[in-house]
């Protein structure tokens, strides 16, 4: 189960308004649920899973005025091109919360990682994307492991490799 803050999931499903109903949250995710299906996207299951997430945070939320200024942004096309950008390269994909991280041989693939704009964490000896203009709390540095049990963790199945092992 993936932990997202109310912030995270209105830029998920592209939602940056003052004033949200559960009309606009719902028209929203059919928007984008039919943007990211699997049929229409290589990493569609995965975006999905976050979309869903994302109205599962926001279904009954009704309030008037948000505490924080929303970013004009959306996560989930920006976390859909990461994704996509990186799909087929038979590496390690890891989903948690909003942040994708990338393991693996990645060394042969940094140049096309640094291309889609991941970032290289040495304390944790992976790759990481993160939307730009995510704000990120100040804490102590966690571990993958401490990430993992916070905002929950889903593996990302590469479509590809699935094909590659069916034929």
């Amino acid at each position: 189960m993936t932990i997202m803050a109310r912030k995270d999931a209105l830029n998920v499903l592209g939602i940056a308004l003052e004033d949200i109903t559960p009309e606009i949250t719902k028209q929203a995710y059919r928007q984008a649920a039919k943007k990211y299906h699997p049929d229409r996207n290589p990493a569609g299951t995965e975006m999905m899973q976050l979309c869903n997430a994302a109205y599962e945070v926001l279904k009954d939320f009704t309030g008037k005025v948000l505490r924080e200024t929303l970013d004009s942004f959306k996560y989930g096309e920006k976390i859909n091109e990461a994704l996509n950008a990186i799909m087929g390269l038979n590496l390690k994909i890891e989903i948690c919360g909003t942040w994708v991280w990338v393991s693996g041989d990645t060394k042969v693939h940094k140049e096309k990682l640094k291309a889609a704009k991941y970032v290289w964490s040495g304390k944790k000896a992976c790759w990481y994307f993160r939307a730009e203009g995510y704000k990120a709390r100040p804490h102590q540095s966690w571990s993958m492991g401490k990430i993992q049990e916070v905002y929950g963790s889903r593996r990302v199945q590469d479509e590809q490799r699935k094909i590659a092992r069916c034929a």
